[in-house]
């Protein structure tokens, strides 16, 4: 894998160069400055004026220079039109022909000032977080909001890009009057859903679209899947990718991530029933509920190993294991054996493939819609979450057949078994395994800019998206020479390489992450034991409560993503959520007063909603200072958060079977004080790492 240095200097167009970034020089400075502040003779105010002025140089540069190309465009453009209105008068098909092509002319050198546009885009944002991996987060915020919104920016040319689609409107329409429409009069105005069959259009259409396609609440979410990919692939990496891309495999591939939180939630309301019914304390509901987490630690790995080599086959053992398991937690009851029912949650554990879901999307979706993808993954699980304990609401049904019975306790695992066995068939008729990557000699790039290259680039709107990897070079410079050692670059092979990667930063975030997933455990897992000692709650009332939880979700995540992100920076919003996490859990206790369900039910919202925010904002952070090492290969960056995520769940369902013992009574208290501990380190850590870094 080659520096991002080094792609730019190979992806320039010979005659521009110029006017790109001068991406060398400026990590050079970024190192100067890291050393002139470490031995005294700068601070930090000074270093960031500077900065900011050589950034605003470099800026504006690129955007007068951006300026220049349309106005020769439009000028080419206007020159051309002279011609077609003369040729209104004596029309010639020959003449008619030319013109089309030096339309399409034009057209192609577009699609250059897109790439040119894309590629100092990216050096833009690479050098912005090169900056913060050495100073911290708070430039790059202070930067991008200031410029963007100011009324003066360079930066908001290129935000708009105004000057960029007239002139792709203008092709577009000429070339759509030049051609031969069989004697009709109507333009594209009339009829902008009539297709155009040029295809130099469609390719600046396709190149337009993707520099604009995503919107801040899209790569909320993405960010919020934790899926890594490397920036700005080859073209023979895009081009293996848009091969591998089958719709029906992706669909099949979030359809088991949302049946899969279906099965994890599906049995939270009726698991304290369950574990009474089979002569066990209602708090055993934790192992129950956890013993799926705890299998999900190991199946991870070996998931994610799997798809390193074939993505079909584990999505199979993952339906059959899957369904296995729930046919054994509905046999247990039958059976009265506790056992059987841990046995069945285990297996149900060691068929997670959400390693495999991640890496299909981040492997084998075209980046143009991988954002998409990537919150498609989201909402998916978001969609489960909710539907499983409203589904374990529904039925309530109690009746035999053939000596197995069927009530509100089996028939989770009875519908998921089934809905696993529909899910293979379907899997089996219509997944398609991609291409498995082969290694290749690497061929050295041409420098010319082809158009294959233009049409598949500008996958991102300009400095506003943050789901994007470090260039790979972990905690070391490279200087003089922009290529790294290839071991430098390479995946990482074993979990204790990828954790001498992380940063303290990242274990921050890890750390954060841990947090809200324990807290969240907490209070779902334990919530039909608390609202049936306190409130009497029937399995109908907790199936809606939970349900409603796992509704706020997506709202929360449309609020955030869309404006609170664009009003705060992510760190302000970060500190904010963890204090609104540990107002929750504060409000949760029981003290002096009664308990009530007015402050179970508040103080559950304000944690699980606050909980929901800090995710994504800290997986968006966390993608930022994560090495690109982590961004392939079977420890990558998504298992690892995975990994953190679960066993918190794990010790969280622990917590609730071993404060159990001291009685229902206590159940709630001495299970909301280890929450409590951990959220206070986390926002110790939290504070303690940005004070550092500032």
């Amino acid at each position: 894998m080659v520096a991002f240095g080094k792609k730019l200097k190979e992806r320039q167009i010979q005659e521009w160069q110029g006017y790109y970034i001068n991406y060398k020089i400026m990590k050079k400075k970024v190192r100067q400055y890291s050393n002139q502040i470490e031995a005294g003779a700068l601070d930090r105010r000074h270093v960031l004026k500077d900065f900011s002025r050589m950034l605003d140089n470099q800026i504006e540069k690129i955007v007068l220079f951006l300026l220049e190309q349309q106005g020769a465009l439009a000028g080419r453009i206007a020159e051309l039109n002279e011609q077609q209105d003369a040729l209104q008068q004596q029309p010639e098909i020959s003449k008619i022909n030319e013109l089309r092509e030096a339309y399409r002319g034009v057209g192609r050198d577009l699609l250059k000032l897109l790439f040119f546009v894309e590629i100092n885009a990216i050096g833009l944002r690479k050098i912005l977080k090169k900056f913060d991996k050495r100073f911290g987060y708070k430039f790059t915020d202070y930067y991008v909001k200031t410029r963007a919104n100011h009324p003066y920016s360079q930066l908001r040319q290129i935000f708009k890009h105004v000057g960029l689609g007239a002139v792709v409107g203008a092709i577009s329409r000429n070339l759509a009057e030049l051609q031969d429409r069989q004697g009709s009069y109507l333009s594209i105005y009339d009829q902008p859903a009539l297709p155009l069959q040029d295809p130099v259009v469609d390719s600046i259409k396709a190149a337009a679209d993707r520099l604009t396609h995503s919107t801040n609440f899209l790569n909320f979410l993405g960010q919020h899947a934790l899926i890594m990919q490397e920036e700005l692939p080859s073209p023979a990496d895009e081009d293996v990718v848009d091969q591998r891309y089958h719709f029906m495999s992706l669909l099949l591939n979030l359809a088991n991530t949302f049946l899969y939180m279906v099965n994890t939630y599906i049995i939270v309301p009726t698991a304290d029933d369950y574990s009474m019914s089979l002569g066990a304390a209602a708090t055993v509901c934790g192992i129950v509920i956890g013993s799926m987490a705890v299998a999900q630690v190991f199946s991870s790995v070996y998931f994610s190993a799997w798809s390193n080599k074939s993505y079909f086959k584990p999505l199979v053992f993952s339906s059959i294991v899957l369904c296995i398991g729930n046919v054994l937690y509905a046999l247990a009851y039958d059976l009265q054996s506790l056992p059987v029912l841990l046995i069945g949650r285990l297996f149900c554990g060691l068929g997670s493939a959400r390693a495999v879901n991640r890496r299909y999307i981040s492997d084998c979706v075209p980046l143009k819609i991988r954002m998409q993808a990537s919150a498609g993954f989201v909402s998916a699980s978001a969609l489960g979450m909710a539907c499983g304990p409203a589904l374990a609401g529904l039925l309530q049904s109690n009746f035999k057949i053939l000596n197995l019975t069927f009530n509100k306790e089996t028939l989770p695992g009875w519908v998921m078994a089934l809905g696993w066995l529909i899910y293979l068939v379907w899997l089996w008729i219509s997944f398609r395994e991609p291409v498995l990557e082969t290694e290749e000699n690497p061929v050295p790039q041409e420098s010319n800019v082809d158009n294959n290259v233009l049409e598949k680039g500008l996958a991102q709107p300009l400095l506003i998206t943050s789901n994007e990897q470090d260039d790979g070079d972990g905690n070391q410079e490279y200087d003089e020479s922009e290529e790294a050692p290839e071991e430098s670059r390479l995946p990482v092979n074993s979990i204790a390489a990828a954790y001498r990667l992380l940063t303290p930063s990242v274990k921050v975030q890890l750390l954060i992450y841990f947090m809200l997933k324990y807290a969240m455990e907490i209070l779902l897992s334990e919530s039909s034991v608390i609202t049936e000692y306190y409130f009497q709650w029937s399995t109908g009332t907790v199936a809606i409560f939970l349900a409603c939880l796992g509704l706020t979700v997506l709202p929360v995540n449309v609020v955030v993503g869309s404006y609170i992100s664009n009003m705060f920076q992510d760190r302000q919003i970060l500190l904010a959520s963890e204090i609104m996490v540990l107002l929750g859990i504060l409000l949760s206790f029981q003290v002096i007063i009664p308990y009530s369900v007015p402050q179970y039910v508040i103080s559950g919202l304000i944690m699980f909603v606050s909980a929901e925010v800090l995710e994504g904002v800290n997986l968006s952070l966390l993608s930022r200072v994560m090495s690109s090492r982590l961004s392939r290969g079977t420890y990558n960056g998504g298992l690892l958060s995975t990994e953190a995520g679960t066993i918190a769940r794990v010790i969280a369902d622990g917590t609730i079977t071993l404060a159990g013992y001291l009685g229902q009574s206590r159940l709630l208290n001495a299970t909301l004080l280890p929450s409590l501990l951990i959220c206070i380190a986390s926002i110790t850590a939290t504070c303690f790492t940005y004070n550092s870094l500032y």
